[in-house]
């Protein structure tokens, strides 16, 4: 078996609106091309996924365009959700996303974890995904304060 390298990233942020409708929004894969950069077309359902479920994402690369084949395989509304893809050039991903309410307000956590990956990112890659995560983190936040406002 190949060498490979494990990579794991965890972005959070604190949003002004309930557990529940930060997690019914991000856990919907339709909202993920208003927020997510790379993210750009979507076949799901319309609603929140659970366990068991599964969506095909269109998601750009510097290198053009991947097809990914998610599947959800863990969903305890409204403080956690996993799901789970795979590319020939990265291994397996996978995203978990965390809520923790604070007082009308919630921790959205989002980890990213690529266990197996073929070789480590370059350093401009990783500066590259760390942005896009303060964008998307930033997305969240100001689309659903906006929706609540």
């Amino acid at each position: 078996m190949a060498d490979t390298s494990s990579f794991e990233h965890v972005y959070d942020v604190l949003i002004d609106a309930p557990a529940q409708a930060v997690f019914d929004y991000v856990t919907n894969p339709n909202s993920w091309p208003e927020w997510l950069v790379a993210s750009h077309h979507i076949e799901s359902p319309d609603r929140p996924l659970t366990k068991g479920e599964t969506f095909r994402e269109l998601w750009h690369t510097h290198k053009g365009e991947a097809e990914l084949n998610w599947v959800i395989t863990a969903c305890d509304r409204p403080t956690l959700w996993i799901g789970e893809t795979g590319t020939a050039f990265l291994g397996p991903i996978i995203v978990r996303y965390d809520f923790e309410e604070r007082g009308g307000q919630t921790r959205y956590v989002r980890t990213v974890t690529n266990p197996e990956r073929p070789k480590p990112p370059a350093q401009d890659m990783t500066q590259r995904m760390d942005d896009e995560a303060a964008i998307g983190l930033g997305n969240v936040k100001r689309i659903i304060e906006e929706r609540l406002g």
